[in-house]
């Protein structure tokens, strides 16, 4: 049985900025991580992005800087009691902790039914795979039209690829982006080259020699050298629910990311959190929030008192349109749409009862405080007060 003072169960982002945090407190405290991954923590956004643009794959490693941090790779914690705090991992090792961090992430949403030759894109591993079989193929299959599926897609027809989306909604990003919007990408992938299957389902998956066969609801049959699915992902909560912490959409953590066991944390994006911002509790998924609630989550469980007050930011690479996002992003919103260039840049807010919750920055660069400063406000707004408000 190994003691040490921090505990720290999983090994992304969140995981790593939380090691960060503990040690600009407290320097010597014995930490140990938990890491399922056969690798140690990286960045997750170059998989979708840089590393398709000729970043190399070893520059997506982040520095522990000499931390003195035990990192157990290849394993996972399977067992956590928190009256004893104690945690057992898949082989029988058992941990003794002071403070304890859930960063145990998600898991990628996948076909029940379907063929195991199917990447669905979240890790290293993954990106090795893909990139592995786009080396020797030429057409792939992308399933899903939101942010994972968007950028893959412009990955691989950015590196030569004959690409093939298929997804049930009318167009890419259609939860998120106005109809106008969503219209315009739809038209501009496929002037990129990729064809679009939408408002369509995946019936089958099947293998034929190198090939995989994919049939739609409609009865269509692609065929590709690879296919990748981004479906979403499932927050990893089995292990808090068993350990008997208060769960609902993620681990639900307080203002300064404790559970509902004062001395076991989470962050990033298992952590379901109250965003002052917003009024509502929510769940993020991307590296800003991995990032700062990580390192608030380690700075607090080194003994600071930190309120998490952030409202994260989000961003995508689309070819060679891109943009920068705060807030709610929701298409049901009200919209007001202020473009300087219809669809290649611009500000689109999103609006509650005259309130802005979300504002996306499309090719408008720099203004994430500005659009951050504008929803803490909770002024109410009309399209006249909105126009011009943001710009670079």
């Amino acid at each position: 049985m190994k003691h040490h003072k921090y505990l720290i169960v999983g090994g992304g982002m969140a995981a790593d900025s939380a090691v960060h945090g503990i040690r600009k407190i407290d320097q010597n405290g014995a930490i140990a991580m938990i890491c399922e991954e056969r690798h140690p923590p990286y960045d997750r956004p170059p998989l979708t992005k840089a590393l398709w643009k000729g970043s190399p794959y070893e520059s997506i490693w982040r520095n522990e800087h000499g931390l003195n941090v035990a990192i157990h790779l290849g394993k996972k914690i399977v067992a956590l009691d928190a009256k004893k705090k104690m945690a057992t991992d898949d082989v029988g090792n058992t941990y003794t902790y002071e403070k304890l961090l859930l960063a145990t992430g998600g898991r990628p949403r996948r076909f029940p039914d379907f063929n195991s030759n199917i990447i669905y894109f979240r890790t290293a591993d993954d990106y090795r795979k893909l990139r592995e079989l786009s080396e020797r193929g030429l057409d792939f299959i992308v399933i899903g039209g939101g942010f994972i599926g968007s950028e893959i897609a412009a990955a691989l027809a950015m590196n030569n690829k004959r690409v093939t989306m298929v997804f049930p909604e009318n167009g890419l990003g259609s939860r998120v982006y106005p109809a106008p919007l969503v219209e315009f990408l739809n038209s501009y992938y496929r002037e990129k080259g990729i064809t679009l299957h939408t408002t369509e389902t995946v019936k089958s998956v099947r293998t034929e020699g190198n090939k995989t066969i994919v049939t739609t609801g409609n009865g269509t049959e692609l065929s590709g050298d690879g296919i990748v699915a981004g479906l979403g992902i499932q927050p990893n909560i089995e292990l808090a629910a068993e350990a008997g912490l208060k769960v609902d959409n993620g681990v639900v953590v307080d203002a300064l990311l404790r559970t509902s066991d004062q001395d076991i944390y989470a962050a990033g994006d298992v952590a379901n959190f109250y965003n002052a911002f917003l009024d509502k509790p929510m769940r993020v998924e991307h590296e800003d929030n991995a990032n700062t609630m990580g390192e608030m989550a380690g700075r607090n469980m080194a003994g600071e008192s930190n309120a998490y007050l952030h409202l994260p930011f989000f961003y995508s690479d689309l070819f060679d349109l891109g943009y920068e996002a705060v807030g709610e992003l929701d298409s049901s919103l009200d919209v007001v749409e202020d473009w300087k260039e219809p669809f290649r840049k611009g500000v689109i807010y999103y609006l509650r009862e005259g309130r802005v919750r979300g504002v996306l920055l499309w090719n408008t660069w720099g203004q994430v405080a500005a659009a951050t400063e504008l929803i803490a406000e909770k002024a109410v707004h009309t399209s006249d007060t909105l126009i011009g408000r943001i710009s670079d």
